[in-house]
């Protein structure tokens, strides 16, 4: 299974198209949270604290590989788990000029399968 995102652009487009794509999703951190957090949620934990590491664009100025960054909380009252070290995860992302948005895509994860008895 793979999850994907549709943020919304800015209007106000520069030049850098990678200051672009990374101040978008700066502004709207929380929802880039939420995203990963479907990654992290097997393990009992949310994603905070995100940052960007590195943009890379493929050929056209379209479409392209994010890096990111965040730290995995954890939510269990029987465990003592505090995490320091930042976890990484490469996205994919497009851009959609026409609608001003741009669609990030997470990893495949494979499904699990049925249990044997």
């Amino acid at each position: 299974m793979q999850h994907t995102w549709k943020f919304n652009l800015s209007s106000k487009k520069d030049e850098d198209v990678t200051k672009w794509v990374s101040e978008c999703l700066v502004d709207q951190q929380k929802e880039l949270e939420i995203f990963l957090s479907f990654y992290t949620k097997s393990e009992g934990a949310v994603a905070e604290n995100t940052t960007i590491e590195k943009v890379i664009f493929q050929d056209t100025n379209v479409d392209g590989k994010i890096t990111v960054a965040f730290h995995k909380v954890f939510y269990n009252a029987c465990l003592n788990i505090h995490e320091t070290d930042k976890d990484h995860m490469q996205l994919t992302f497009k851009i959609d000029q026409d609608n001003e948005t741009l669609q990030v895509s997470g990893p495949i994860v494979e499904e699990r399968g049925m249990d044997e008895i």
